[in-house]
């Protein structure tokens, strides 16, 4: 069929030419219709074109029928490469199919597979077990009560607070007394009336 399809294309193109040198003639003969002023000539003329005409009319029909039959040559080898190309991917398809049957009886054992997961779920018990027991706090005694904690830290509090009440503070630590607002300035002598005022 490809070999078919090459021989039209050739065909084809030969026609082209033929087509192409008729119409090189056709123009010459128009020009000379435009040209010639007798009658008889002019008339010779004109059926010497008619007859190019009718012979470029009679490749072009060939040229249109060898590219039908071309186009269905064409058409045929594409379907059967198609038919090719669904045919192999059937049977990689049958051969997918008939490897995996095989690693499923022999590799792939739904009952190994499901022994598999539970082990693998009691070892992630077992994981979960030694990490608690490995995070437990050895120091506090688990009979030890919450509220015999929380008394005992209130006591603290408590003696915490006598601790700090019995603390004297050092003289050259305490805040001298000062008056709430200055009475006057030094060596000025406040009027008795004012004085009481701000007293």
């Amino acid at each position: 069929l490809g070999d078919a399809s090459d021989g039209m294309d050739k065909r084809v193109g030969g026609i082209d030419n033929k087509i192409a040198s008729l119409d090189k003639e056709l123009k010459g003969y128009k020009d000379k219709l435009k040209t010639t002023k007798n009658p008889a000539a002019k008339k010779q003329i004109q059926k010497r074109a008619m007859d190019v005409l009718k012979r470029k009319r009679m490749y072009e029909k060939q040229r249109d029928q060898v590219q039908a039959q071309q186009f269905n040559v064409d058409q045929a080898q594409f379907n059967i490469e198609s038919a090719k190309a669904t045919v192999s991917t059937v049977a990689a398809m049958k051969q997918a199919n008939s490897e995996l049957k095989g690693m499923m009886k022999k590799d792939l054992n739904i009952d190994d597979v499901d022994d598999i997961t539970d082990d693998l779920a009691d070892l992630m018990y077992d994981m979960d077990e030694i990490n608690e027991a490995l995070g437990q706090n050895f120091a506090t005694p688990e009979d030890i009560d919450e509220a015999d904690l929380e008394a005992e830290l209130d006591m603290l509090d408590d003696e915490l607070e006598e601790d700090l009440a019995e603390t004297e503070t050092p003289s050259y630590l305490q805040e001298p007394q000062l008056p709430a607002q200055p009475t006057g300035l030094p060596g000025v002598q406040v009027p008795a009336e004012e004085e009481a005022l701000n007293a």
